[in-house]
């Protein structure tokens, strides 16, 4: 029996989510809203779903079971606790919420009607990503002590059509970029206990430079370039930068210190530099000369072979829904779960909210370090056979 998904927010990001759930037998779009009536009906032509429509009737809805999330930041928490209300459960897109009081009230709100709410990213379920866990877990660094992690680019002007609310409150590197890292440093290293930060905004406004309004400038109303110094509970330490500022680097995305070694994890392809699904994995012990390379799973980097050996190397946004509706079937927590979504917001917002109280900020919320993905996923989660 398929899980039947009502899509809000029929935006850019849609379309890998789109296509990626046409694959899983367990998921199945029946429609799809947007405040813009064009464009959800537009999406649906594409994608071959039922129906387009507005918010209100996937609400309304009782063959729907769930509400796929894909609205802008400012309009998660809303959407996300009128599904609750209206008796679904949720998975949404990035971040979780923009204010932690919606935060504690979505987690209230899911716990009370004993519903599943679920937040991207999902791309630490990645091949990448669970190589890194895998390496870590079986003591090839030794006992994690350090981390870092570092995005620098130039803003997204120059790739989205409309860019402006990545420069509005709810937008920025940190809310953009942050959830990703953060969340992989959770899976791998669990839950954050304090962290600091600073920030500066370098540009008052910026230049649209795509599309339609390519020339169109538009107002910056957050910091853009920000500094963080993290501490986990299991005592490692660590910093993170996050930055539209920065015109060209050679950073490496993440690196893992240990007492035996380093874990690095470099740039992503440069064709495909949104995708951290997948990608190499380096690291050198004290017993070797130089960097290993680690692909997991060895040599497969299409859809067709991940599938086969179950390692999801492409962009797989929609792994962490299907994993919900497993989740949801099972009667367990799904893995990209709500409470590691809250625990990276309120990291986030203490790292951004340090630089005017002047002291480190305590995190008061704590998450569970989610388990990997089994290596034969989604079969040993009893999944129903066709293709995907």
């Amino acid at each position: 029996m398929t899980f039947k998904i009502g899509v809000i927010g029929c935006g850019r990001i849609s379309d890998i989510y789109l296509q990626n759930c046409a694959r899983f037998d367990e998921i199945e779009i029946v429609a799809c809203a947007s405040l813009d009536a064009a464009e959800s009906a537009a999406k649906a032509q594409q994608h071959s779903i039922p129906k387009s429509c507005p918010p209100d009737d996937i609400f309304a809805d009782p063959q729907i079971d769930a509400v796929l999330n894909l609205t802008i930041p400012s309009a998660h928490a809303d959407i996300t606790l009128r599904a609750l209300d209206a008796g679904k459960h949720v998975y949404s897109e990035k971040p979780f919420v923009t204010d932690l009081s919606d935060g504690q009230r979505i987690l209230s709100r899911a716990a009370e009607t004993g519903l599943t709410v679920g937040n991207a990213p999902d791309t630490f379920l990645g091949g990448r990503w669970q190589t890194c866990r895998k390496l870590l877990d079986s003591g090839v660094i030794g006992h994690p002590t350090g981390v870092t992690a570092f995005v620098g680019t130039h803003g997204l002007e120059h790739l989205h059509p409309n860019p402006d609310f990545f420069y509005q409150p709810g937008g920025g590197p940190l809310l953009d970029f942050g959830p990703y890292y953060l969340t992989a440093m959770i899976f791998l290293l669990g839950p954050i206990a304090r962290v600091a930060g600073l920030s500066r905004r370098t540009f008052n406004k910026r230049m649209i430079e795509n599309g339609p309004r390519q020339g169109d400038w538009m107002p910056v109303d957050v910091d853009t370039h920000i500094e963080s110094l993290l501490e986990f509970r299991s005592g490692v330490i660590g910093s993170m930068t996050m930055s539209f500022d920065i015109w060209d680097s050679e950073m490496p995305r993440l690196e893992i210190y240990g007492t035996k070694g380093t874990l690095c994890i470099p740039d992503p392809d440069p064709v495909d530099g949104a995708n951290v699904f997948h990608g190499p994995v380096y690291y050198r012990t004290r017993d070797t000369a130089r960097w290993a390379r680690q692909p997991w799973p060895p040599e497969h980097d299409t859809w067709q072979e991940a599938e086969n050996t179950h390692g999801f190397n492409e962009n797989a946004r929609g792994l962490g829904l299907l994993d919900l509706v497993y989740a949801v079937r099972g009667g367990r927590k799904p893995r990209a779960s709500a409470d590691i979504a809250y625990h990276v917001s309120e990291a986030m917002e203490g790292i951004l909210t340090a630089p005017k109280l002047g002291r480190y900020v305590q995190i008061t919320s704590t998450c569970d370090r989610p388990p990997p993905l089994p290596e034969d996923f989604p079969d040993s989660e009893g999944a129903s056979p066709g293709p995907r």
